[in-house]
Order: structure tokens, then C-alpha cells, then sequence
């Protein structure tokens, strides 16, 4: 069934929230002297906030929000959009835009950053370091590796570039296992992974979490690994995260470098803490950027007042 969207409109009152909301809402001032501009701290949202606005730009619903109020259009300032697609605030005649900067780049250098992390061993070599221990090892070269990227589109062609540009073979999952991009040297369908990962060095995630990527790299394909390492840049529903100590205690994987988890912050008791062979960071290996939010905004908000649907609604069905 096609998905139905509202009906394009131009608004003009529009309430900014979120990470640097009161940045986002002057430039968006500065660039637009005719919209009429609030902003407020996710906590700070009111009833009467929502009852005002007609255009809510954010990452996350406010918080304890079960209604949007009079709000029409949401424009999300990432490019992942699970918060808002689980929302129940949401519902379906709302329009749903996403954030049209490219997070490619920035993600690419995460993963190479942890992918020379995990080969050069320099987790345990800062452990040796602060414990005065001279601990030689050998090292393997990333080149000649074969790394298994989870998604091709933006964010996984840049990771294939950077990678490629390393020496490692690259295969593409997506979708529809199409790709020209000259990153790739293969591209498969998705289902092609509990085959593929046996010979993977690397498995590299940049995945939205919806419904048909929500577990995808379950403990049974955790188990068919032969000491891969394992990155995580998209969504931590897509990793059976409860089956990683496993996972990394009986070898299927090396390591480990997570940037994204099922509950975020990670919680406290976590084993994934504590353990040497993982790399944990906060959610930080593509970060949305003040002038990337409004000039993702400002495009929408332009082909909305034209009467078009803009280039980056959300196909709910897709979850991206």
C-alpha cells in the first residue's frame, strides 16, 4: 500500500528544541526575518508551546509529550528518525522531514579511527603503557582485510571509500544489493549476512533501526564469526546486544567498538564497560551541526512554501 502523505503547507511559527536549540532558532532568525521563531530545552516544552506551533524542529519528541498539539510538520534535526517513528505523539497526519546534511564523512573517520584502534591493539597498549609493562606484539597490516559494511548508502559509501583507500576489500549489504558506487568491491542483499560474515574481518553497522533491521546481527550470526571485529555507527536495536559478551568471550568476535546501544545513555551495570575488547563512545560518530539543521530545515521549509513535498520526508514504511 503507498504511503499517504499530508498535504504540503507553509508554516510559519516554528519551535526549535533540542541540542543547541537556541544556535539553530537564530540562524534560523537571521536567514528567515519572516517566520516567527521559539525555542526551548526539551524539558522546558510546554502544552501550549505545541498548541502555538505549527512546525516542531528537533531530534527527539518533547519530553512526556503524548499529543503534538497543533504542530503539522516535524523536521528532525538527524538523519536517523526511530525517536520520532516511536512515538506515539507522532501520528500520521503530521509531515515528517529529516536533516539533509551528509553524516558520511565524519562517520567514516570514526570508523577508521577504531578500525586502527582494534588492529594496532592500542586499547591494551595504553593499558601497558600506564602499567610501565614493555609488552611487544605482533601486528597486522588493515590492508589485505576484508571489511562487511552493513548499509550503502550515504554513510556506507563513505566508510567503503575511506576503507578501500586502506586496502580492504569491501562488500556492501543493502536492501536491494545494488550499488555502482566504485567503493564496493561486491554488493549483496542483506539477507546474504549470516553467509558473509564468516570471512569477515570487520562488520561494519551504519543501519537505521525499523522493523525489518531491529536484530539483524542476532547471537546466530554472532556465532557464525570468526573473530571479526565488530562497529556499530547506526542504531543499537540492530546488534542482539545482550549477546555480545558472549559473542567476544568465546571468540566469534575480537572486539568490539559501539558507538550507538538499545539504551542510551548505556546503563551503569553494562558488562560492555568492563571489557577490554570493546571501544565504547556516546552517540558521537556523527554529529548533527548547526549550519547542517538549518540549512536542512530552510530546504524543506522552502519546497513546503511552493507547494512541493521536499526532498527529505520520511517514508515511515522504510523508517528513513
Amino acid at each position: 500500500m503507498a504511503m499517504t502523505l499530508p498535504l504540503p503547507f507553509a508554516a510559519h511559527r516554528i519551535l526549535v528544541s533540542g541540542q543547541d536549540h537556541v544556535a539553530i532558532s537564530d540562524a534560523i532568525r537571521a536567514r528567515r526575518a519572516d517566520l516567527d521563531v521559539r525555542n526551548r530545552a526539551p524539558a522546558e516544552v510546554t502544552s501550549e508551546d505545541l498548541e502555538w506551533a505549527e512546525c516542531y524542529v528537533g531530534f527527539r519528541p518533547p519530553r512526556r509529550a503524548d499529543t503534538m498539539g497543533q504542530v503539522r510538520w516535524v523536521h528532525s534535526t538527524g538523519a536517523g528518525v526511530d525517536a520520532w517513528l516511536n512515538s506515539p505523539a507522532l501520528d500520521h497526519s503530521i509531515l515528517l522531514t529529516r536533516s539533509a546534511e551528509s553524516f558520511g564523512p565524519m562517520i567514516a573517520e570514526w570508523t577508521v579511527a577504531r578500525v586502527f584502534a582494534i588492529q594496532q591493539q592500542l586499547p591494551s597498549l595504553a593499558v601497558a603503557q600506564q602499567q610501565r609493562e614493555w609488552a611487544p606484539r605482533d601486528i597486522a597490516p588493515v590492508a589485505g582485510t576484508r571489511a562487511l559494511l552493513l548499509g550503502t548508502g550515504d554513510i556506507g559509501r563513505a566508510i567503503a571509500t575511506s576503507l578501500r583507500a586502506l586496502g580492504c576489500h569491501v562488500t556492501g549489504l543493502s536492501r536491494s544489493g545494488l550499488s555502482d558506487h566504485p567503493a564496493f568491491h561486491a554488493v549483496r542483499t542483506i539477507d546474504a549476512l549470516p553467509e558473509l560474515v564468516t570471512d569477515a574481518d570487520w562488520i561494519i553497522s551504519s543501519l537505521p533501526d525499523t522493523p525489518t533491521t531491529r536484530g539483524i546481527i542476532s547471537r546466530d550470526v554472532l556465532s557464525r564469526c570468526r573473530g571479526a571485529g565488530l562497529l556499530n555507527a547506526g542504531r543499537g536495536a540492530v546488534i542482539e546486544e545482550q549477546a555480545l559478551p558472549e559473542a567476544l568471550e568465546r571468540g566469534w568476535l575480537r572486539a568490539a567498538a559501539l558507538d550507538v546501544f538499545v539504551r542510551e545513555p548505556l546503563p551503569p551495570d553494562s558488562p560492555l564497560w568492563n571489557d577490554p575488547r570493546v571501544i565504547v563512545s556516546p552517540h558521537i560518530s556523527g554529529l548533527t551541526t548547526t549550519a547542517g539543521a538549518v540549512a536542512g530545515f530552510l530546504e524543506c521549509a522552502e519546497a513546503l512554501a511552493r507547494g512541493e513535498m521536499p526532498k527529505w520526508v520520511v517514508d515511515r514504511t522504510r523508517g528513513y
